[in-house]
């Protein structure tokens, strides 16, 4: 009995803490922080600009959607903003991908052999 009444106080206060990604993992924290980043070089305007591309980034469900997404938004904050600007945005969102990324986004560590 004790260990309920424990468990039923813990679950009380979390439910009335601030940290709201207690039982995030770390690749579903990482997942979010991409996409806010990457809505956020959409801008103010985008959902009325780039309405399709608004919801494939909210709704992306794995790092991967992310990932291919990538340059939709190119061409969208290339339009709206400049390639010079889409190209910082760009390459500070790649950045955030760090080690996530899919296998197809790292460079081969030895060449193909022929035989």
């Amino acid at each position: 009995m004790r260990s309920a009444k424990s468990s039923l106080r813990n679950s009380f206060f979390s439910w009335l803490s601030n940290n709201k990604n207690v039982n995030e993992t770390p690749i579903e924290v990482r997942l979010a922080e991409i996409r806010a980043a990457m809505l956020a070089s959409l801008g103010s305007c985008g959902d009325q600009q780039f309405p399709h591309l608004e919801r494939r980034l909210r709704y992306a469900s794995d790092i991967q959607g992310l990932w291919y997404a990538r340059s939709d938004l190119m061409l969208a904050v290339s339009a709206s903003q400049g390639e010079a600007q889409a190209r910082a945005h760009i390459a500070a969102i790649t950045a955030l991908f760090g080690s996530l990324q899919p296998g197809g986004g790292h460079s081969r560590p030895s060449p193909l052999s022929l035989q």
